[in-house]
């Protein structure tokens, strides 16, 4: 039998960051995952400045992705037609592309080069508890010794089901679709379009530009408005059809390159569970995507470090372990998570997204730029609301990726 200080479930960004911290921690670590990277994951591929700070906090090069593409600015466009440009900061990155099955592969690697064990093409089975010891089977019927588990092992967690937690019936608070484009030959080949289609409200189509005359398009839907899968599905045509959006990506030549994929986004992190039997749950295992955005892979890297560090300080004791992440968790993420909540509200009548809009339009260079930090997560959602996160350098601080020149003043 194997054993280790923690067994980590799923090698996405909340799995491979919690390793890597608990490595730079000196704990002994296996890392499983069914999947053999690179895989494809079905994503929009954004990645915010909340998830470029966990990134660099990994001491991660963005030079090891073929297509990060960085983003200068965001272009929304409200149900009225009202666009509005939403400049990011120069003098570095606050915003970039980066397809995930390149983002997760190079996560991986990471890994790898920190003394984790990585178990990939092998799958969780299965997880017995004793006392303060857990051993967990894979399914290629390797056994581990250990005192943590994390799962973060996807929506439909298989961690979770084996402790009979899982949500019958779960297919997540929003629901996605996407596809990618080559040929893109209008202002969308390099500029992040926000379309708040009215049909489509709350949610939103997107297209985040690629090199090449490439980009990642599709849209979110909120389930709670009682549409079915298929009826979601059949507005793809629609939609990419609509002149302003063909305008922007550049008309009858765009192709669109293989299917329309589709995933479910759980957005329910103060209601799901966090810990159980020994076991953290982070990213989508405790359904922690943005509600407002859908945005995830920024959160599943902040609950992989959280997890990492509630681990590291309990000493081993794995009560106190999940008390500790808990207690962060609920500190991090459920208040902005209660706003996004709010916001979203607000977004899902087409009076109050031309509303907002039009306060961002009228807000000024400087406003809209505050405005495109906070929509890309710089600060916390709901930071105005939660002094303890307060500091001196609100939506100063430089960016996670400098430009060189930048760096070196």
């Amino acid at each position: 039998m194997l054993s280790a200080d923690a067994v980590v479930v799923g090698a996405g960004p909340a799995g491979a960051a919690a390793a890597i911290h608990l490595a730079d921690a000196g704990r002994s670590v296996v890392v499983c995952d069914k999947a053999v990277f690179p895989r494809d994951k079905c994503c929009g591929d954004g990645l915010t400045t909340l998830a470029l700070r966990e990134l660099a906090a990994l001491r991660f090069d963005p030079g090891a992705i073929a297509r990060w593409t960085v983003v200068d600015e965001a272009l929304l466009r409200a149900p009225s037609g009202r666009e509005v440009e939403l400049p990011l900061p120069a003098g570095g990155t606050y915003a970039a592309v980066a397809p995930r099955c390149e983002l997760d592969a190079a996560l991986v690697d990471l890994v790898s080069k920190t003394g984790v064990t990585l178990r990939m093409g092998t799958g969780f089975a299965s997880l017995t508890r004793a006392r303060d010891r857990t051993v967990v089977e894979l399914d290629d019927g390797t056994a581990i010794e250990t005192s943590h588990v994390i799962a973060a092992d996807g929506m439909w967690s298989p961690v979770r089901r084996s402790l009979g937690l899982a949500r019958s019936g779960d297919l997540g608070e929003w629901h996605a679709f996407r596809q990618y484009v080559s040929g893109v030959t209008g202002p969308a080949a390099t500029r992040l379009y926000v379309w708040f289609e009215p049909d489509l409200l709350p949610g939103y189509a997107w297209s985040f530009p690629l090199p090449d005359g490439r980009a990642n398009v599709g849209y979110g839907v909120l389930r709670a408005d009682g549409r079915k899968g298929a009826e979601m599905r059949a507005l793809w045509h629609d939609v990419f059809e609509r002149p302003h959006i063909r305008d922007a990506l550049g008309g009858d030549g765009v192709t669109f390159e293989d299917r329309v994929l589709a995933w479910p986004i759980p957005g329910a992190v103060t209601s799901a569970t966090l810990s159980a039997g020994g076991v953290l749950f982070a990213g989508d295992a405790a359904a922690a995507s943005d509600v407002l955005t859908g945005e995830g892979i920024g959160q599943a890297l902040l609950m992989g470090r959280l997890a990492a560090d509630a681990i590291v300080a309990s000493g081993g004791q794995v009560d106190d372990a999940a008390r500790r992440y808990e207690r962060e968790v609920r500190r991090e993420l459920f208040a902005d998570h209660r706003l996004s909540a709010a916001l979203g509200r607000v977004l899902s009548h087409r009076r109050g997204a031309n509303g907002a809009l039009a306060i961002v339009a009228a807000s000024g260079t400087w406003g809209r730029t505050r405005f495109a930090r906070w929509m890309f997560e710089d600060e916390p959602r709901a930071i105005v609301a939660t002094p303890r996160r307060w500091h001196r350098r609100f939506f100063s601080r430089p960016s996670p990726f400098p430009d060189p020149a930048s760096a070196a003043r």
